[in-house]
């Protein structure tokens, strides 16, 4: 398997992944403090990337040089996550995964003025076919949802967040000095840890952690090992592989496993129509997997 299809797979296992913070962290958001969980899910996600790194490559000394990059990454990654629950305590699901499709356009665009990545032709018309695509799953094949379309307060908080990680991929590749993934993301992931605990102490001291019902500590766990864990190793194992713009194109399906996960947890499953979309991301993602040095 070449460097690029790898990267390309590590990317789909990732959007199905990430999907299911959406599903599940929308039936937790309103009973802890967006903070408050993120900061629990990167203590555990750390000590659960460093125990591989550990077991794998190690953590020579030489991987913390410069120990400012972690802080960097850390603080756009916890932007992220704690905006994402923001967001989620008034988005719908799906709605919030329509808003994260925006990310591929932001990232290419930063792509573009911290590595200079250029988007092909083929590249811009995948985004686009990708783009269209997800809309249609998103406003399940409903014209009228899709023009009456009102960005709301989840929406708009989320939106930024979503800004934050699109620039937190292509700032990856500049800032690795040759690290491996696990390690690389273990020095994020405790970076993230190390600031969202003292940001959010208040919170992590107001919440009633015994009286939390289950579907906060499923949503927790989850999000601590395959959200963040497992996610974080393939975001920058693509990352290092992959141009900016393809690899925040996956986001693209992630419209898709949200409708999945939801059927998953009992929600009426979309109409034959809506398969339609699934289809064109399906054919966007094909056309990401062509060689653009052919172009």
């Amino acid at each position: 398997m070449t460097r690029g299809l790898a990267g390309h797979l590590a990317m789909f296992c990732f959007s199905g992944l990430i999907a299911g913070s959406f599903a599940l962290g929308s039936m937790a958001a309103d009973y802890i403090a967006p903070t408050a969980l993120n900061a629990v899910r990167f203590v555990i996600a750390a000590a659960i990337v460093g125990a591989a790194a550990l077991a794998t490559h190690g953590l020579p000394r030489s991987a913390f040089v410069a120990p400012w990059r972690y802080l960097v990454l850390g603080s756009l990654m916890g932007i992220y996550f704690v905006l994402m629950f923001e967001g989620l305590k008034t988005a719908p699901p799906v709605s919030a995964a329509a808003v994260f499709t925006l990310t591929p356009l932001i990232s290419g665009a930063a792509g573009y003025l911290l590595l200079r990545q250029i988007t092909t032709r083929r590249m811009a018309l995948a985004l686009s076919v990708g783009a269209a695509g997800a809309l249609w799953v998103i406003f399940r094949a409903d014209m009228a949802a899709l023009l009456a379309f009102e960005v709301g307060r989840g929406e708009f908080i989320y939106f930024w967040g979503c800004v934050a990680h699109a620039i937190y991929t292509p700032l990856v590749r500049k800032l690795n000095r040759g690290e491996p993934p696990v390690v690389f993301s273990f020095g994020t992931l405790l970076a993230a840890a190390l600031i969202l605990l003292v940001a959010g102490a208040g919170d992590i001291a107001a919440t009633d952690w015994t009286a939390l019902p289950g579907i906060v500590w499923i949503t927790l766990i989850y999000v601590a090992v395959f959200a963040s864990a497992v996610t974080f190793v393939l975001l920058q194992f693509a990352s290092l592989r992959l141009p900016s713009a393809k690899v925040m194109a996956y986001t693209y399906l992630t419209p898709s496993w949200v409708l999945l996960w939801q059927a998953a947890l009992g929600h009426d499953l979309p109409p034959l129509l809506v398969l339609a979309g699934v289809a064109l991301t399906i054919l966007a993602l094909l056309m990401l997997l062509k060689d653009e040095e052919t172009l």
